[in-house]
């Protein structure tokens, strides 16, 4: 008589059938109206496969904030493709490619996909719960069916082969199912399995990879990236009017940042002198001096590419640097009224030739400006002054002057690399060549100019991420989650015995979900030939057959 039973889930992990034997995701016709086409969505949404696209996507849209410059990370590289690429730029900023992580559409993706990971995770953590809690079902009537199968007589009677067995099984870890219980007919048989880590791995993936979108959503909600120039031998406090560039995540304040100073006491670059990579960067150096807490003691840091300094939770990566040259300029009464480095960006021209802009708001009678560029090693190539080498072994900065109003009094913001030129005029028709140490007079008697040296500014990036330290533990957990599912499998081992002559037919049947790396043909072997060494033993001695 064949027993009907309602759909369960498969004890070695897969799916129930729905309950109307439709396919997942088939809007049936008795639904109806927008509640039907909701829940259809809703379906749709929550399945593996559309989990799989917008993870896809995810990865896809991450693209052009690896190779386009970010306003979080070097607004700097930013405003030099704008310069670069007048006519692309506007439209990529409009589509959001220079901060893509912060775009409407990213977010749009990351949510979609947190919320199909969730309706797609969670019911299936309670279906691989109950699979792994499932106990073997019954042995088969027919053993010889399974593919693999071995049968053997032996002098212990049924009842006595059936206990053997399941001293052997459970010393192997195998769990076990007995005949018992009102609907089960005290028959001689043993079902054995064992794997069920299998589904522990894949309710472990699962929940890591929910995990890694929480943790990166922690960093994007408690954390903050933030950017600062720093000219060797200026000091700056970690506070948000010291900054830059402060780039906080939606729960974080001001007052949320780490109350550390940093002081830049020297930085040295070394590049290659000689051969086909002459001019590529050797190393970077920056030397630190750092206080985590005001009033604590101050400790020196050698921070390079790739070794950021970890101070108060927070990490400071070295990302960019540069030439500051140093300007002082005399006005038309002989009064010093601007004697300070200058930090001037590197153009796209290589070898760190530089622009930079020099305002000079307390000249008198009328303030002065100057826009140019600094040139580390100068040569002289058809009147236009070139860098052949990016160390400053012949530097040389060339300046346009203006005189009249720079408009820093209007209200209207200005950027500090670039120079306002509406409301002034041009000092002379010449630019202003100068090397190192040399003065010039400024035409129609504004005063004089000195380049005075240089010295080395570093771009630093500051980012808290309370997340990050949670997302790679989540990762390692998925990566061992999918080791579990791949590497262990689920195998069941079944005992029937009945009664013949004297003693009684032993039938050992095996089978293994999916077996693609091979091994439980032999290891099926192994149990056969341990069960038929247990059962030839004397049946007073059935005890000897434990933990083998």
């Amino acid at each position: 008589m064949t027993n009907v039973r309602a759909p369960e889930a498969d004890p070695f992990g897969s799916p129930a059938p729905e309950p109307d034997g439709q396919p997942r995701g088939h809007l049936t016709g008795g639904a109806s109206g927008s509640a039907g086409w909701l829940k259809w969505a809703w379906r749709q949404l929550t399945s593996m496969r559309i989990a799989l696209i917008l993870l896809f996507l995810l990865a896809l849209a991450s693209v052009p904030g690896s190779m386009l410059p970010q306003e979080g990370s070097d607004p700097a590289a930013v405003q030099q493709y704008f310069t670069s690429h007048p006519a692309l730029a506007p439209v990529l900023n409009r589509l959001g490619l220079f901060n893509v992580f912060a775009a409407p559409w990213f977010a749009a993706i990351y949510l979609l996909l947190f919320t199909s990971l969730v309706g797609c995770v969670v019911p299936r953590t309670f279906r691989l719960a109950g699979s792994a809690r499932a106990l073997p079902p019954r042995a088969p009537r027919n053993l010889s069916r399974l593919p693999r199968s071995a049968s053997y007589a032996t002098a212990l009677d049924a009842g006595q082969a059936v206990e053997v067995a399941a001293r052997v099984l459970s010393g192997h870890g195998f769990r076990l199912r007995r005949p018992g219980g009102a609907s089960e007919p005290a028959d001689h048989w043993l079902s054995a399995e064992k794997g069920y880590l299998r589904e522990a791995g894949n309710l472990l993936f699962h929940l890591a990879l929910l995990g890694v979108l929480v943790s990166v959503a922690l960093g994007g909600l408690f954390g903050y990236k933030a950017d600062r120039l720093l000219v060797q031998g200026q000091t700056f406090a970690d506070t948000a009017s010291a900054l830059d560039e402060f780039h906080p995540g939606r729960f974080v304040t001001a007052a949320d940042l780490a109350p550390f100073t940093i002081r830049l006491n020297q930085f040295t670059a070394a590049y290659i002198a000689a051969g086909p990579q002459r001019g590529q960067p050797a190393s970077f150096h920056a030397e630190l001096s750092y206080t985590a807490r005001p009033g604590g003691p101050s400790r020196g840091y050698d921070l390079q590419v790739n070794r950021p300094l970890s101070v108060d939770g927070v990490k400071v990566y070295l990302i960019g640097h540069g030439y500051a040259p140093l300007f002082r300029v005399t006005d038309a009464r002989g009064q010093v009224v601007y004697d300070q480095a200058t930090p001037f960006i590197a153009g796209s021209s290589g070898n760190f030739l530089s622009e930079g802009v020099v305002k000079v708001p307390d000249a008198q009678p009328q303030q002065l400006g100057f826009t140019g560029v600094f040139v580390p090693t100068a040569v002289d190539v058809g009147g236009i002054l070139e860098s052949v080498f990016p160390a400053a072994d012949h530097p040389v900065a060339s300046l346009i002057a203006y005189a009249g109003n720079l408009g820093i009094d209007s209200g209207v913001p200005q950027s500090v690399y670039q120079l306002d030129t509406a409301g002034m005029h041009r000092l002379g028709a010449a630019p202003l060549l100068m090397r190192e140490g040399q003065t010039l007079r400024l035409p129609s008697g504004q005063g004089m100019i000195t380049f005075a040296g240089y010295d080395q500014w570093v771009s630093l990036a500051i980012t808290h991420d309370p997340g990050q330290l949670p997302a790679l533990v989540c990762g390692i957990a998925a990566l061992g989650g999918l080791l579990l599912s791949f590497m262990v499998r689920r195998r069941r081992v079944f005992i029937r015995a009945r009664a013949a002559g004297h003693g009684s037919t032993v039938q050992v049947g095996g089978l293994a979900r999916t077996d693609a790396s091979g091994g439980f043909e032999a290891e099926f072997a192994s149990l056969a030939a341990e069960l038929r060494a247990a059962h030839r033993r004397p049946a007073s001695r059935p005890d000897s057959a434990e933990g083998k």
